[in-house]
């Protein structure tokens, strides 16, 4: 998400987007992005692991509602850049006919979502350009592919911190919800100020004046966002510990990245 909706985008200036897809071992990024991963990483060590387990949360996430829950239809806001296991793969891996749509609005994530974000034929993978402080575009867009008469996976992964304005974030997800039908569930994540060490890395990156800044929130706003919904166990908690798969090292450590899903009853 940026705060210019202009097709073109600015190589010299840093990218949330981007850094996430360098810190996660990919190729889309520039020099200003690695850059700018390296120099959190520097105050932060523990950025590449809450990046790790922040999408290793979305993935179990996903297969989750996809499986022991029956959802078919994801809205999966905050893209970012395509890695491996998508939002689509994981949910079509369980029930080839699930439509997906996407929403970013970084151009550079449209170029390559339009080349490798496709669907299985069973299914449907739909890309839509959109802010995500815009929420009426969004589901007006939506529409098009996703049956809003029928339960939807709603997915905030690591976006909200990007509204500045924590009564708009929660403002964005409540009407974002209120046009599911009942079924529908929650799937959120974000980065967290329970890590002083990431809080102080996060606000000199901000300090560099990036695309867009991004601001790390407490768990108990974070559980703000699941207001109304029936949460699944075990809660907001660090994204590590959701569900996690069993280890024979024990348990998996914090990081400073929490997460939660919620069930819309009514």
């Amino acid at each position: 998400m940026t705060d210019d909706p202009s097709p073109a985008f600015d190589a010299s200036v840093p990218h949330s987007a981007r850094i996430w897809n360098y810190l996660l071992g990919g190729k889309d990024n520039y020099p200003v992005d690695r850059a700018a991963g390296d120099k959190i990483c520097e105050l932060f060590p523990g950025m590449v692991d809450v990046t790790r387990h922040s999408r290793a949360f979305i993935g179990r996430t996903v297969r989750h509602l996809a499986g022991e829950e029956g959802i078919r239809q994801f809205l999966d806001i905050g893209t970012g850049l395509p890695t491996v296991d998508n939002t689509h793969e994981i949910a079509q891996r369980v029930a080839p006919e699930s439509r997906i749509v996407y929403v970013d609005n970084d151009p550079l994530v449209l170029v390559h979502a339009e080349a490798l974000l496709t669907s299985r034929p069973e299914g449907v993978t739909a890309y839509i350009e959109a802010d995500a402080r815009d929420p009426e575009s969004i589901l007006e867009q939506a529409a098009e592919t996703l049956d809003f008469s029928r339960p939807v996976g709603l997915m905030l992964m690591g976006i909200l911190g990007l509204v500045q304005d924590y009564d708009q974030a929660r403002s964005v997800v409540s009407r974002l919800m209120e046009a599911l039908p009942p079924g529908s569930y929650l799937g959120l994540n974000d980065g967290t100020s329970t890590d002083p060490a990431y809080v102080e890395a996060i606000r000199r990156h901000n300090a560099s004046k990036p695309a867009a800044p991004y601001t790390p929130r407490t768990p108990e706003q974070l559980a703000g966002y699941f207001e109304g919904l029936e949460m699944l166990e075990p809660g907001v908690v660090t994204c590590s510990r959701w569900r996690p798969e069993a280890m024979p090292w024990g348990e998996p450590p914090e990081v400073a990245c929490y997460g939660g899903v919620g069930r819309k009853n009514g």
